[in-house]
């Protein structure tokens, strides 16, 4: 039986929390990679977050991202690998914190924006992320780009990895995320991104944007909370991938 986690960032957007369609959004997947006061979130955010995530019982996991919310940390920033070490570790702080106090705990590390694209190429900003979350903990999963040297590093460090897809944005023909410079970045109809998740649970592959079909192994397939019409991806993907008897499942260690 194929089975495969959902997950979603969260925690980002006020506005998604005021009008419940961030909640709304979590009974369609399996995990919240939840945003620890970098590019977005704070504490009561957070804790509002968690507290829905464990009505809705999916996993908790942490969202680290570039300390840049004017540019919602999706612009490459220069700093040191300790920097980088350095303010994961305390954004993880931050959001184990408020977990521990809802009783629950972190279960994943997914970076996020351009800290994540860049580790996804760059062997010693992957490190400086898993170097930061060690200074936390290991026996936590760390997400990240399927094929990528971010999963070699993460493993080189100790930790167990989830391989990542995406099912709202486009790829290119190396296996990288289409630039959100280009408008066909993003995957906006729900039934193409309902179609791109069951075929990379199904068949290990997506199409790119050149047409090339990519091969890709993955454990988890994001959908975006900021995606406009994330709600209706969401819903989309699930129904495809539950039609076809796949089972939605939250990542853990042994898998």
């Amino acid at each position: 039986m194929k089975r495969i986690d959902l997950n979603c960032d969260m925690g980002e957007m006020p506005e998604a929390l005021a009008d419940g369609s961030q909640e709304a959004l979590m009974q369609y997947v399996s995990s919240a990679n939840i945003a620890c006061g970098g590019h977005a979130g704070d504490a009561q955010i957070m804790r509002t977050t968690i507290e829905q995530a464990l009505r809705r019982k999916i996993a908790v996991g942490a969202h680290p991202g570039y300390e840049d919310r004017a540019n919602f940390g999706r612009i490459e920033l220069q700093l040191t690998r300790e920097q980088i070490s350095a303010s994961v570790h305390q954004q993880i702080l931050a959001l184990a914190e408020v977990a521990e106090q809802c009783g629950t705990q972190i279960r994943h590390v997914k970076a996020h924006g351009a800290l994540y694209n860049q580790a996804a190429r760059n062997r010693e900003i992957a490190r400086a992320i898993a170097e930061g979350a060690r200074r936390w903990k290991t026996d936590v999963i760390l997400v990240g780009l399927a094929g990528s040297v971010m999963l070699e590093e993460f493993r080189a460090v100790g930790f167990p990895v989830a391989a990542e897809a995406f099912a709202d944005r486009r790829y290119e023909r190396d296996g990288s995320l289409r630039s959100r410079r280009f408008q066909d970045a993003l995957l906006r109809d729900p039934e193409q991104a309902a179609e791109q998740a069951l075929r990379i649970v199904e068949r290990g592959s997506v199409v790119a944007a050149d047409g090339s079909v990519v091969s890709l192994v993955a454990q988890t397939i994001c959908i975006h909370g900021d995606t406009p019409g994330a709600l209706e991806i969401a819903a989309a993907v699930h129904r495809r991938l539950t039609g076809a008897g796949i089972v939605i499942r939250a990542l853990t260690t042994g898998k």
